[in-house]
């Protein structure tokens, strides 16, 4: 969409084709519902020079106008991302999912291991 709020480009892309349509746009703001994927895409978007901004799926519910698919998803979140009070969910880099994955897996093993110690008691 333009600054009036006019769609200027409506295309269909696979997820193979997304990075080099991408490259070839001059530097551009992109809106994504924050989801894990969409912080790996913001990053891959940024080193390029665009601008990619992360809204929480709760913030583009209200602009959704019919029933959710995913054309209606991306006017919603067009419509979203303009707004001048919305708030944006930081990205986190690759390393912060690292550190995120590490956690994750201490928190399986802390309960696994108490789970058999209270098999063994029990």
């Amino acid at each position: 969409m333009d600054d009036a709020g006019h769609v200027v480009l409506r295309k269909r892309l696979t997820r193979d084709a997304l990075m080099p349509f991408m490259t070839q746009l001059p530097p551009v703001l992109i809106g994504m519902e924050a989801c894990g994927g969409a912080h790996y895409w913001a990053r891959r978007f940024r080193a390029h020079g665009h601008t990619a901004q992360l809204i929480a799926p709760q913030f583009v519910k209200p602009y959704v106008q019919s029933h959710t698919n995913d054309p209606g998803d991306a006017e919603a979140i067009c419509e979203a991302v303009t707004r001048p009070t919305m708030r944006f969910v930081p990205s986190k880099e690759g390393t912060q999912h690292d550190r995120q994955a590490l956690h994750r897996a201490r928190e399986r093993v802390v309960k696994a291991r108490t789970a058999l110690v209270n098999e063994i008691r029990g």
